[in-house]
């Protein structure tokens, strides 16, 4: 039995995003927290980016060299639920 295999490393616990998935999806060419949030729902879930974008905007960071500065934040949009009328 291998007991050496590796846990996902998880930077939006709430949707269950991954490192590995982030780096894939910046090395394939989206460059900013707002397009890996539309591509992966990170930042979609209960904390609503508190926790998963500075780990997103970390990655971006060092995998393009672009400022964490210069990364526009996650645009926040309130959920929407039905109403009973």
């Amino acid at each position: 039995m291998d007991t050496s295999r590796e846990e996902p490393v998880y930077v939006c616990r709430c949707e269950e995003v991954t490192e590995d998935e982030v780096r894939r999806l910046v090395r394939a060419g989206i460059t900013s927290v707002d397009g890996i949030k539309r591509a992966t729902r990170a930042g979609m879930g209960l904390c609503q980016s508190k926790t998963c974008f500075v780990n997103i905007a970390r990655i971006i960071h060092e995998e393009t060299g672009i400022p964490v500065s210069e990364l526009e934040p996650i645009r926040i949009r309130v959920p929407v639920r039905p109403l009973k009328v």
